[in-house]
C-alpha cells in the first residue's frame, strides 16, 4: 500500500518524466489574484502566465498546492469532521500546459497514471465531458477505450470552467471512481450523483476560449491545460478506504489526538478527532505562511478554525492548552515534503499556545453562558442574535464556533440578530476581505513591461547616473509629452532611485535634462520589476527618448539606510533575546523612522526592550563591514540566512550581513534583502527605540529612530527631563525620586476621594428610603459621577445595611449609563438581577447586560434616561416580587 507522501512524490516524478517543471506549491497567501483570501486551487499561482501577463522558463508544470478553503466562496468549515470527504486544508495535485500540449496528451498523461502508474482497475473508472466536447468524448473513446456508457455528458456549466466574466475558459472533463453497488449513489449528472459510490479523484480544464462581454467566446491562439487531483481522496482509494480519515495520514494525528485526550480514536468522540486533525494542518500550514490569528482578514478565519478545534480538544477533557502538542506528529507526517513546517515550528507552536492560553480563559465562560442562555429556549427556538454576538465580543467565540456548540440540540443562531449587533457595535465593516495578495496591478504596467522591460537598478552603487526616458504615463495612458506642472510617472531603462519594496520607502530626487526637470516625490515598483518614478515637471517639457541625469536625494537616502540596516539589527537581537519563535510580520523604513513588527505571543518587558536596545548599539559601535552577496536562495538558507515566511525568492538573492559571530566566522545578522545599507554599521550611528505595543494577538510592533533621528530624540528628551526638573525645583538627578513623591501624594488622594464618594452615596441612598415593591425593598439612587467600577461595591455595601434587599444604582460618568443590580440572598430566587439591569439598559438606549442573579451590570449611551431606567427597573420587578 502506497503512502500518502509516496503518493505525492510518485504523481509528480510521473510528470517530471514527462517533460514537467516540478514547481514548488505556492504560498496560501495568494500574490497575483486580489480576488482570493486563500489559494484554493493549483492555477493560482499559474494565473498571470494562462492570461499571457507572464512568462516563465517553462511551458509544462506539475505541482502538489497546498489548499485552504475556510471563508468566502470556497468554505468548507462548518462540514469538517462531519463527512468523509471535507477539509479546510488539503492538497491539490496538478499538471499544466502553457499553450504546449493539449487534449490528446493530457487525456493521455492522465489515464496511463491512473491505470499504468497507480494501477487502477479500468472497469473501476469512468469520465465525465462537457456536452457539447465531442473532442474529449472521441478521445476517451480512442486513448483509454472507454465505451459511451462510462462517458458522461454533462449539460452544465459544472463541466465547463471559467477563470471569470472575461478571460480564458473552456470545457472539462473528470474522472471518477466507483466504489461498487453496496455504496450508495449514483453516477455524477444523476438525481443520486452526491451519494458516496462515485467520487471525482481528478479534473481536467481544457482552457480552448476566451470569454469576451458580453458573453461571446473566441479560440485562444494557444490552448492551455490545467488539472487538479485532490491527494487526500486519491489517497483513500489507492488505500482502500472510503473515508479520507481513515488514510494513512490523518490516522497518525487522530492518533495522536486520541493519545493526548485519552479518548479513543473510533469512540464517541470520533468527530472532535477529526476536527482536531483537520484543523491542525490548516493551523499550521497557514501560521507558516505568515499569516496569524486576528480579528479581521485572512487572520480572522485562521482564529476560527483554531478555536474550533480548540473547543473540541475542551470537549474531550483537555484542561490545559494542548493543540501545540499536536505539532510534532504533522511534522513527522508532512515536514519531508514541506519543509516550511520544520523552519516555521518555533513561530507555529507558539503562536498555537499563545493563542490556546488566551482562549481557555474564556472557553468556559462562554460555555456557562451559552448553556444557561439554552435553558431558557423553548423547543426549536434560535439563539437570540445579541446573546450570540455577547459570546463574540466578550468570550472570544466566533458565530459559526456557536453553531457547531449548538449543533444537534435543535437550536440555530438568530444570524440576522447577530449582524445587526454586530454592525452596531464595531464602526468599521465586519466583512472578513477587503482584498488580498500584492496591490492589484494595472494593466498598462504589464503593457509597460513587455514593450521596454525590466528597470535596471544601478542604486547598490551609486546615487546618480543617466537614463533614457522610455515612457511617460499620465491618466493611466501613454502620453507623448509632459508641460510644466503635469503629474507624471517615468520609466527610465536604468535608475539609482530604489522603488518601494520590502518595507524601504521608495527614494526622492530629481530627474534634469536640457531645460527639463521633473521633481520626483515617490518611487514604486510595479509589475514586479519596473521601477516607476512619480512627480510633477517643473520646468520644460518631458518626452519620451529623452536623456536625463537622474539624482536621488543623497541625505533622505542616508537616513533610509540607515533605519534599514538598524532594523536588521533589531531583527537579530530579538530573536536572541527573546527566542527563535520571533519572526518579521512586517516593516517600515523611512527616513525618519523605522516600524517593525514581530511575531511574539506576549508584551516585550522594559528590561527586554533596553537590553535588546542596548545589544543594538554594540553592534553598531563594533562598526562592521556590512557585506553583501548574491547567491540562490538555497545557498543562504544554507548559510543560515532568514528569509521570511511566505515571501516568494527568485533564483538569486541578496544576502546582507553584519557583524560577527562568537566565532568570528559567521555573520551576528545575515538576511535575504533587497534594500540599499549603509556602508559599515557604525554608519548608522545610534538606535533609540520609542514604544513596543501589540498589533494584533501574537504581534508585537516596535517604533525606533536611527542616525540622527536617534540623536534629536535624544537631545529632545534631555531638554525634557531637564525642564521638568526645573518645574519640580530639583536637580535633573533628584527628578526621578521628587516625582515618585508626587505621584504616591497624588495616588493617596485618590483614594481618599473615592473613600468619600462611597461614604456620601450610601449615605443618600439611606437617606433616601426604600420603595417597598411586592416583598421586595428597592433601594435606587443616581450615583452621578461615581465611576462605573464602584458601582457593584457600592450596592453590595447598601445591601449589608440592612435596609434594601434589592438595589439598583446609576452613574452617569462620562454622558453614558451604567447600571448595577444586587439582590439579597433572601429574595434571589425570586428576583434575576440580570432582568433588572437589561430593563435598565434597554430604556437608555443599550442592549443586552449580564452577570448572575445576584449581581449584573449593564449600561446604554444616554445617561439622560436615568429616571425612565429606575422606572422600567420597578416595572419589571413588579413581575419577579
Amino acid at each position: 500500500m502506497l503512502t500518502t507522501n509516496e503518493i505525492r512524490t510518485a504523481f509528480l516524478e510521473y510528470f517530471a518524466s514527462n517533460g514537467h517543471q516540478i514547481v514548488p506549491s505556492s504560498s496560501l497567501v495568494p500574490k497575483n489574484d486580489p480576488t482570493l483570501l486563500f489559494t484554493n486551487a493549483g492555477m493560482v499561482q499559474f494565473k498571470n502566465v494562462f492570461t499571457g501577463q507572464e512568462t516563465r522558463p517553462y511551458s509544462r508544470a506539475t505541482t502538489a498546492q497546498k489548499v485552504v478553503r475556510a471563508g468566502g466562496k470556497h468554505n468548507d468549515l462548518d462540514n469538517v469532521g462531519y463527512t468523509a470527504r471535507h477539509h479546510t486544508f488539503f492538497e491539490m495535485m496538478g499538471n499544466f500546459s502553457f499553450g504546449d500540449y493539449f487534449k490528446p496528451e493530457a487525456i493521455e498523461f492522465a489515464w496511463n497514471l491512473v491505470t499504468k502508474g497507480f494501477n487502477l482497475p479500468k472497469d473501476k473508472l469512468l469520465v465525465t465531458v462537457f456536452a457539447e466536447d465531442e473532442d474529449a468524448a472521441g478521445l476517451w473513446r480512442s486513448i483509454a477505450g472507454l465505451d459511451d456508457s462510462r462517458i458522461i455528458r454533462i449539460p452544465t456549466s459544472d463541466n465547463f470552467w471559467r477563470m471569470g466574466d472575461t478571460g480564458p475558459c473552456g470545457p472539462c472533463s473528470e474522472i471518477f471512481f466507483d466504489h461498487g453497488p453496496d455504496v450508495p449513489g449514483g453516477p455524477p449528472g444523476s438525481p443520486d450523483e452526491d451519494g458516496d459510490r462515485f467520487v471525482e479523484i481528478w479534473n481536467l480544464v481544457f482552457m480552448q476560449y476566451f470569454e469576451n462581454p458580453p458573453g461571446t467566446r473566441s479560440p485562444l491562439p494557444r490552448p492551455s491545460i490545467d488539472t487538479g487531483l485532490g491527494l487526500e481522496r486519491f489517497a483513500a482509494i489507492m488505500q482502500g478506504k472510503r473515508d479520507n480519515y481513515d488514510t494513512d495520514t490523518f490516522v497518525a494525528l487522530i492518533q495522536a489526538s486520541a493519545d493526548l485526550t485519552h479518548q479513543a480514536a473510533d469512540g464517541p468522540f470520533k468527530a472532535s478527532h477529526r476536527v482536531v486533525a483537520d484543523h491542525l494542518r490548516s493551523t499550521a500550514f497557514l501560521i507558516a505562511d505568515g499569516v496569524l490569528p486576528s480579528k479581521d482578514g485572512r487572520g480572522y478565519v485562521l482564529r476560527r478554525i483554531m478555536r474550533r478545534a480548540m473547543r473540541h480538544l475542551h470537549m474531550m477533557g483537555t484542561t490545559e492548552p494542548t493543540f501545540y502538542k499536536l505539532l510534532p506528529a504533522l511534522i513527522q507526517q508532512m515536514g519531508g515534503a514541506y519543509p516550511e513546517l520544520v523552519h516555521g515550528e518555533a513561530l507555529i507552536r507558539e503562536t498555537m499556545r499563545g493563542e490556546e492560553e488566551r482562549f481557555k480563559a474564556m472557553l468556559d465562560r462562554g460555555l456557562h453562558l451559552l448553556e444557561e442562555e439554552k435553558s431558557h429556549l423553548a423547543s426549536g427556538a434560535p439563539l437570540p442574535g445579541d446573546v450570540a454576538f455577547r459570546l463574540y465580543d466578550t468570550f472570544g467565540f466566533p458565530l459559526d464556533l456557536t453553531q457547531d456548540a449548538l449543533r444537534g440540540s435543535g437550536h440555530d443562531v438568530d444570524v440576522k440578530g447577530f449582524e445587526d449587533a454586530m454592525s452596531v457595535q464595531r464602526q468599521r465593516a465586519r466583512a472578513a476581505w477587503t482584498g488580498s495578495g500584492d496591490t492589484a496591478v494595472e494593466t498598462i504596467w504589464f503593457e509597460a513591461r513587455d514593450k521596454f522591460g525590466a528597470s535596471e537598478f544601478l542604486g547598490y552603487s551609486t546615487e546618480q547616473a543617466d537614463g533614457e526616458v522610455q515612457a511617460v504615463i499620465a491618466g493611466n495612458a501613454f502620453q507623448k509629452e509632459a508641460p510644466v506642472g503635469s503629474e507624471v510617472a517615468v520609466l527610465l531603462n536604468q535608475t539609482p532611485f530604489y522603488g518601494e519594496s520590502g518595507g524601504q520607502a521608495g527614494d526622492t530626487g530629481f530627474l534634469t535634462a536640457s531645460g527639463v526637470k521633473v521633481a520626483i516625490t515617490d518611487t514604486q515598483k510595479k509589475a514586479g520589476d519596473l521601477i516607476v518614478h512619480y512627480g510633477t515637471v517643473t520646468e520644460g517639457t518631458l518626452r519620451p527618448g529623452m536623456a536625463v541625469t537622474a539624482t536621488v536625494d543623497h541625505d533622505r537616502r542616508s537616513a533610509i539606510r540607515a533605519h534599514h540596516s538598524a532594523t536588521h539589527l533589531l531583527h537579530e537581537a530579538l530573536r536572541r533575546h527573546l527566542g527563535a519563535h520571533v519572526a518579521q510580520k512586517g516593516s517600515l523604513n523611512t527616513a525618519e523612522r523605522l516600524r517593525f513588527d514581530v511575531s511574539q505571543p506576549r508584551p516585550i518587558t522594559d528590561e527586554e526592550l533596553a537590553a535588546i536596545e542596548a545589544e543594538v548599539n554594540n553592534r553598531i559601535r563594533e562598526n562592521s563591514q556590512v557585506v553583501t552577496r548574491s547567491m540562490t536562495p538555497d545557498e543562504a538558507i544554507a548559510e543560515g540566512a532568514t528569509a521570511l515566511f511566505g515571501e516568494k525568492y527568485g533564483d538569486e538573492v541578496r544576502v546582507v550581513s553584519m557583524g560577527a559571530g562568537a566565532d568570528n566566522k559567521a555573520p551576528w545578522s545575515m538576511e535575504l534583502c533587497g534594500g540599499t545599507h549603509v556602508n559599515r554599521t557604525g554608519d548608522i550611528g545610534q538606535f533609540r527605540i520609542v514604544s513596543e505595543n501589540g498589533v494584533s494577538a501574537g504581534v508585537r510592533r516596535i517604533e525606533a529612530v536611527a542616525g540622527k533621528a536617534a540623536q534629536d530624540l535624544t537631545v529632545s528628551n534631555e531638554q525634557r527631563l531637564t525642564q521638568m526638573a526645573t518645574m519640580m525645583k530639583v536637580s535633573v538627578a533628584d527628578a526621578p525620586e521628587r516625582l515618585a513623591a508626587v505621584l504616591e501624594e497624588r495616588r493617596q488622594m485618590e483614594k481618599q476621594i473615592a473613600h468619600l464618594q462611597r461614604q456620601l452615596a450610601t449615605g443618600n441612598v439611606a437617606a433616601a428610603g426604600v420603595d417597598k415593591i411586592g416583598a421586595a425593598c428597592l433601594a435606587t439612587r443616581n450615583v452621578g459621577e461615581t465611576p462605573p467600577r464602584e458601582l457593584k461595591g457600592l450596592a453590595e455595601t447598601i445591601l449589608k445595611q440592612g435596609n434594601a434587599d434589592v438595589v439598583v444604582l446609576i452613574s452617569t460618568a462620562d454622558g453614558k449609563g451604567s447600571v448595577v443590580a444586587a439582590v439579597g440572598p433572601e429574595m434571589v430566587e425570586k428576583v434575576d438581577a440580570v432582568a433588572l439591569v437589561r430593563a435598565a439598559s434597554a430604556a437608555m438606549g443599550g442592549k443586552g447586560g449580564g452577570g448572575r442573579r445576584d449581581m449584573a451590570q449593564a449600561g446604554g449611551p444616554d445617561a439622560r434616561a436615568a429616571d425612565a431606567a429606575f422606572a422600567a427597573v420597578r416595572e419589571a420587578l413588579k413581575t419577579m416580587a
